[in-house]
């Protein structure tokens, strides 16, 4: 049994994006379902499925990969885990590799990458960073 969600979530990945895999399954959430949303507004997955039945649910994410360059996912680092929660004010969130990575806080206003955080000043649990 896995007990940091998010940590399996990003690890799943950032494995299939560096085997080169089309998509990728996991067990169904819906903090999952928020945070891979979240990723697909901005440009790191291609589709997100909900596949199954009530007690057999699972995540079907499609990767994105670039024509040329390869995969959308070349790293990511896990900030916050369970054995110690990080947080951030609004007004601390700064833009991660020059703007080309990001940043995912769990906020009262949902799950939001650092931009739309900054926009609305919104702080709160940093999850991970994705570039």
């Amino acid at each position: 049994m896995v007990t940091d969600l998010i940590g399996d979530l990003i690890i799943r990945l950032k494995n299939a994006s560096d085997a080169k895999k089309p998509f990728v399954e996991m067990p169904y959430s819906k903090f999952a379902d928020n945070v891979v949303q979240t990723l697909k507004k901005a440009g790191y997955v291609e589709s997100v499925e909900v596949d199954g039945k009530l007690w057999s649910r699972t995540l079907r994410i499609g990767l994105l990969y670039f024509a040329g360059s390869g995969a959308r996912i070349h790293g990511v680092d896990r900030i916050s885990k369970p054995s110690r929660r990080v947080y951030q004010k609004s007004s601390e969130i700064r833009t991660y590799r020059s703007g080309f990575g990001n940043t995912v806080f769990s906020t009262p206003k949902g799950i939001l990458i650092d931009e739309d955080a900054r926009k609305l000043k919104a702080g709160g649990e940093v999850l991970f960073k994705i570039w």
